[in-house]
């Protein structure tokens, strides 16, 4: 008896069957935790949030624009349409395309925003206006009916789809 408790006393550690069952445990758990929060479906949502606020960015730039320039839209933007949308581009290969950076940026936007998806989302500056070539992929046109704009996001990643009408 007094040999068995000297064992007992004298070993230390985990048995390898114990280590097994809590590195099962742990892999179960974090398998929960990653299909919980699906680290790729919230890069989409914050890419389609993005696109939100950049819609909404242009069409308050627009309606600025045409507030100071006596209902105006800028140049291009009135032969848009519903059928037709145009790509706020520079780019001559994109059409049907219309290029206000120029008539916004520094006045209206600090900078041009861009489909986070596109150009690594990087905004179209004052200087990039008109010395490189650009594509927003964001979509514009002027209903023929009432006369509202609207600016869209045709590439959403989890929405329907991300459109402003004023």
């Amino acid at each position: 008896m007094k040999l068995f408790k000297n064992l007992k006393k004298n070993q230390k550690g985990f048995t390898l069957i114990e280590l097994l069952v809590v590195i099962g445990i742990l892999a179960v758990l974090l398998a929960i935790t990653l299909i919980a929060i699906n680290p790729a479906r919230q890069f989409a949502q914050a890419n389609d949030t993005k696109r939100s606020s950049d819609v909404n960015a242009i069409l308050n730039a627009v309606n600025q624009y045409m507030a100071d320039n006596k209902g105006a839209l800028p140049t291009g933007i009135s032969s848009c349409t519903a059928a037709a949308p145009c790509t706020l581009t520079n780019n001559a290969a994109v059409t049907p395309g219309v290029d206000i950076c120029a008539t916004l940026v520094s006045d209206y936007l600090a900078a041009l925003p861009v489909d986070p998806l596109t150009n690594n989302g990087t905004a179209v500056t004052e200087a990039n206006c008109a010395a490189s070539t650009y594509n927003t992929n964001y979509t514009i046109y002027q209903s023929a009916s009432n006369n509202r704009v609207t600016v869209s996001a045709p590439a959403v990643e989890i929405a329907g789809s991300i459109s402003v009408t004023r």
